[in-house]
């Protein structure tokens, strides 16, 4: 039986991040260490516990009954340390290490990096690495502790909470109706609209009120921008209609750069959330960050 004095520890953080990315080239990355020595953990972890825990073929790595139980266990422990950690610190509002946050570009300009600014200046042994994309990244394979996804969000396996509901309106420059305002649905037809193209239908929108029936429209398309930023620019300098969550509009409508059209009638809106593996338990940095977020909405 092996002896806890002769295993090294530091090699179970390197175990789960193997098994979670699924190759010794993604631990590497997610670790920021050497292939070469993530190999090397991986064969002295294995002669140090005497057992084979992966197998290795040549496009994955696979688990083997020894290694499915080994793992299980691993994420424990590191839970329950990771656990002990903050409650060692519960004394203390610091926070200290890596934050890894995914959001979007236009979100994670306007919001997340001065919200990271914020924390910052609270806790300065806090660093916080900010991945902004229009592209959904793979949370577990990029070593990503929370990801902000905006909109409905899909079924998935990781855990989610809701940051803010938000309301979508429908907006135009205040000089795109020279005749008037549209009063009913039925009045935009014909009517081009810059559409948002990282959305599933991005020329199609329901509109709803109550007691009366709903409205379905197919606008056409005038320009496609695949960012909420380039839907609005677009927007304003009058190029069409645009659908736009109510938070990023209320300045210029404020303004009167642009005009919410039909406020009666309501499109499906959506929700800000945050998002993180379920595999891992909410880290007091995750925490910190999704509570500044919230009250930001509040």
């Amino acid at each position: 039986m092996a002896n806890l004095l002769d295993i090294n520890l530091n090699r179970l953080v390197v175990f789960v991040a193997v098994v979670e990315t699924g190759s010794i080239t993604a631990a590497a990355t997610r670790l920021g260490l050497a292939k070469t020595m993530v190999s090397t953990h991986m064969q002295k972890l294995e002669a140090e516990v005497g057992s084979n825990l992966l197998v290795r073929t040549t496009r994955r790595l696979h688990l083997t009954e020894a290694g499915t139980q080994f793992y299980e266990a691993c994420q424990k422990i590191l839970q329950d340390t990771e656990n002990a950690i903050a409650q060692a610190n519960s004394n203390t509002r610091q926070l200290r290490g890596k934050l890894r946050i995914s959001t979007s570009i236009d979100y994670g300009a306007s919001v997340i990096a001065p919200l990271a600014a914020e924390l910052s200046k609270q806790h300065p042994e806090l660093r916080i690495d900010i991945i902004a994309s229009d592209h959904r990244v793979d949370m577990v394979a990029e070593g990503i502790d929370v990801s902000i996804r905006i909109g409905r969000l899909a079924d998935s396996s990781h855990k989610a909470a809701l940051i803010a509901p938000f309301d979508e309106w429908l907006v135009a420059a205040q000089d795109y109706f020279p005749e008037g305002l549209p009063q009913v649905p039925e009045q935009l037809g014909g009517h081009s609209i810059v559409g948002l193209s990282v959305l599933p239908n991005p020329l199609n929108w329901t509109f709803t009120r109550v007691g009366f029936a709903s409205v379905s429209l197919r606008f056409r398309a005038a320009i496609m921008a695949n960012t909420s930023l380039g839907v609005q620019a677009a927007a304003l300098a009058g190029a069409g209609l645009a659908v736009l969550p109510d938070y990023a509009l209320k300045d210029d409508i404020a303004s009167g750069r642009l005009v919410r059209l039909l406020p009666e009638w309501s499109l499906p809106g959506g929700g800000i959330y945050a998002v993180f593996p379920a595999s891992v338990q909410q880290s007091q940095k995750v925490s910190v960050f999704i509570a500044a977020l919230k009250q930001r909405y509040s």
